[in-house]
């Protein structure tokens, strides 16, 4: 534990000094840490395969719930539909963070995945706009508000839980892992297009194979529960006090909270451009087929995953704040030149290196997303702290970045976008640049 009062934020936060409830160690050995560690992350790679089985299918069923327009149209449709699932995140984390802070980590993240199972459910079996006419876009949303609902909560619960369950020196290695299934999700769901893509025809997928990730991935929430009992509470709710998961508490740490938001912007806006929306951008741009965009994002994706380890290893030796100060840099210099130089790419090669070189600047980032925002808040509002600041700014720049790419595209101002990328993140360099080391003088024991 640090000595004397811990500091949050930029200079001149204001913080309340550390509150020793929570410095509360947990009494297990690193087997069982590492085994509780594992089932969290499984359950949230579940999670976001089944957020990410979306943006990957679009492609395929785009017509089917919006026949009339032409493809850039159709595509803006789906897009807006997917931004609806981030806007109502913001809830998401509302509700479940206090549900962590209130209940348990382990709770909030079980209902969240049950919670994200019944929408890919509903997705997998909803009928066409040609079998109930203006009904079926209308579902498709019900369904994503679901599955954004259930994000909202995923990501404070499984950022604090990991942080927690992880030991002392090597929380960046652990809290890792949440981005290793975040991005395992992604992969997991490009994998079952490329599956699809190798063994149905283009007319099969558009007709009835793109419903089949959605019901790998309600399946897969089902597997979750089995797991449930590997995964160990890592506070007791009640030692949160009466004001656990309170926004009054939670308002008291006002820049903690704007610290998280500028970087949740910066790192949104450049995770769902350089993932979700790069495939579209592949095809839609740089004019590569379908099938060969994807195996392209499968190839850098991977690549990506096992980044995460590794730099958040090194987060524990240079520290969080280096990390976001090469992430944020790097990207405010080179968001522009790289998106520029993909849309030119005359290769698959050529275009899956832009793409790498991308990542690896995110990965900076992404490594230590969880850890370094569940440092700047006590126990009793953790969750809720992160869940909320985090999904805040997702849904504004994360859930827009692929509309406002389109619609730039659309309207012929497409490197209007890849500035607006670059403006973000240089925002969010200045905050990393005045903060203090969230490793050194964060709430975490």
């Amino acid at each position: 534990m640090n000595a004397g009062p811990a500091m949050i934020g930029v200079p001149g936060d204001g913080a309340a000094p550390l509150d020793t409830r929570d410095a509360r160690p947990i009494a297990l050995d690193r087997r069982t840490r590492a085994r509780a560690a594992v089932a969290g992350s499984i359950g949230n790679l579940i999670e976001w395969y089944d957020f990410y089985a979306y943006a990957y299918t679009a492609l395929y069923f785009a017509s089917a719930f919006f026949p009339s327009g032409d493809r850039t149209a159709q595509l803006l449709n789906v897009a807006a539909i997917y931004a609806a699932g981030f806007l109502i995140r913001p809830l998401g984390g509302w509700f479940f963070g206090r549900y962590a802070d209130r209940r348990g980590r382990r709770a909030a993240m079980i209902a969240s995945v049950i919670l994200m199972g019944a929408g890919s459910l509903l997705i997998a079996f909803l009928p066409t706009h040609a079998a109930i006419g203006a009904a079926a876009p209308a579902l498709l949303l019900v369904a994503r508000l679901m599955q954004g609902f259930s994000t909202g909560g995923q990501y404070g619960a499984a950022a604090t839980y990991l942080s927690e369950i992880a030991e002392p020196g090597r929380r960046g290695f652990y809290a890792s892992f949440q981005f290793v299934t975040l991005i395992g999700g992604q992969l997991l769901a490009l994998l079952a297009i490329f599956a699809l893509q190798t063994s149905l025809s283009e007319t099969a997928i558009r007709e009835w194979g793109w419903r089949v990730p959605f019901v790998i991935g309600a399946g897969l929430a089902g597997v979750f529960l089995l797991l449930r009992d590997q995964m160990h509470e890592t506070a007791e709710p009640a030692a949160n006090g009466s004001d656990a998961g309170s926004l009054a508490t939670l308002f008291q740490h006002p820049r903690a909270m704007f610290v998280v938001m500028a970087l949740s912007a910066a790192g949104a806006v450049t995770l769902y451009t350089f993932t979700t929306y790069m495939q579209k951008y592949l095809v839609n741009t740089a004019d590569m087929d379908v099938a060969g965009a994807s195996r392209v994002m499968l190839i850098v994706t991977f690549a990506f995953l096992l980044l995460q380890p590794v730099l958040g290893t090194l987060s524990d030796r240079i520290g969080r704040r280096t990390n976001l100060l090469i992430f944020s840099g790097g990207m405010t210099l080179f968001a522009v030149p790289l998106l520029g130089a993909i849309g030119r790419a005359g290769s698959l090669w050529s275009a899956g290196l832009l793409v790498f070189a991308s990542l690896f600047l995110m990965s900076f980032y992404t490594s230590v997303s969880g850890l370094f925002k569940a440092e700047l808040f006590p126990a009793r509002i953790r969750a809720l702290g992160v869940g909320l600041g985090h999904s805040i700014a997702a849904a504004i720049f994360g859930g827009t970045a692929e509309y406002a790419a389109l619609l730039m595209k659309q309207i012929g101002h497409e490197q209007a976008f890849a500035w607006y990328v670059s403006a973000v993140c240089a925002i969010a360099f200045v905050v990393a640049w005045r903060m203090r080391e969230p490793r050194a003088h964060g709430h975490l024991a």
